[in-house]
């Protein structure tokens, strides 16, 4: 898709099918999951667009953000069990003698595309404008923002049927809200309201129905005014705050992010408008 395509296209790609499109406007790529027959469940199909999406908001500088919502009730009942959940089976002669771990590499393939949504130097944006459970959660977790409306409900009901939310939907959920919320829904299978999941930190605002979109869009739009290369930075800091707990250590990260930033060009003009003068020579790879 060329550069000129994505200034005015607001048309479903060609490779969307009937489960999901693609659109895209004003560098906000937007996935709408339409499987409203199977309660939005995430089929191969869908898989797929998602990390169609992926790869283009990596890959293209004129997209800022990616937002992910769904048409209906429900955002997504959870990945559609009807279907291989990955794309690495075994070889059917040999893999019982190994069921471990051809289960493990097979599931690999599937929540690899969690791990690139938070990997992705950009905005990712769940707009949840229903019933959010299983797979949506684990998707839901590993992106940047979270908005709902007041009929959204979250779960991760994995348990009732014998296992655990594998793909982020344990680990990450917990790193979120914390264990105790993190055993009220993994553990005992119990769902969060909208109102809920704002208070425990599982999603940062409930927007009204009548305007869901909107708000988001506006949300989004605010975000494409800061500069890329600050939101990525951001975003890698962020997360690595998370994962290192030594003071020291997210000083160090802070000093190195800051050093970075202060002599991107987007700064110094910036800054420039407030009377800032640099008072280091700005280094000659930056001239």
């Amino acid at each position: 898709m060329s550069r000129q395509d994505s200034q005015t296209q607001d048309q479903p790609t060609p490779d969307a099918e009937e489960d999901a499109r693609l659109t895209e406007q004003d560098g906000i790529l937007t996935l709408t999951i339409d499987r409203q027959r199977k309660r939005n469940a995430i089929s191969t199909q869908v898989t797929e667009l998602l990390w169609q999406a992926g790869d283009m908001l990596a890959d293209r500088d004129d997209l800022r953000c990616l937002v992910i919502t769904g048409v209906g009730p429900y955002f997504t009942a959870g990945m559609d069990l009807s279907q291989p959940v990955g794309n690495r089976p075994g070889n059917p002669e040999t893999q019982h003698l190994h069921p471990g771990w051809n289960l493990r590499r097979d599931y690999r393939s599937h929540h690899l595309l969690y791990d690139e949504f938070e990997a992705i130097e950009k905005p990712i944006i769940i707009a949840a404008n229903g019933i959010c459970l299983g797979a949506g959660v684990e998707m839901a977790v590993s992106c940047d923002f979270r908005f709902c409306t007041p009929q959204a409900e979250f779960g991760v009901p994995e348990v009732h049927i014998g296992t655990i939310a594998g793909s982020g939907g344990t680990s990450r959920l917990t790193r979120l809200v914390g264990p105790g919320w993190g055993k009220w829904m993994a553990m005992a299978g119990k769902r969060v309201g909208a109102e809920q999941a704002k208070q425990i930190g599982l999603v940062h605002d409930v927007f009204p129905a009548e305007t869901f979109m909107e708000d988001v869009y506006a949300f989004c739009r605010e975000l494409t005014t800061i500069p890329a290369e600050v939101l990525g930075v951001a975003k890698l800091v962020v997360d690595m705050y998370a994962d290192v707990h030594d003071r020291t250590v997210q000083r160090h990260i802070d000093r190195l992010a800051v050093t970075s930033l202060s002599y991107s060009p987007d700064f110094l003009n910036r800054a420039a408008k407030f009377g800032f003068k640099p008072r280091y020579a700005v280094p000659s790879w930056e001239r």
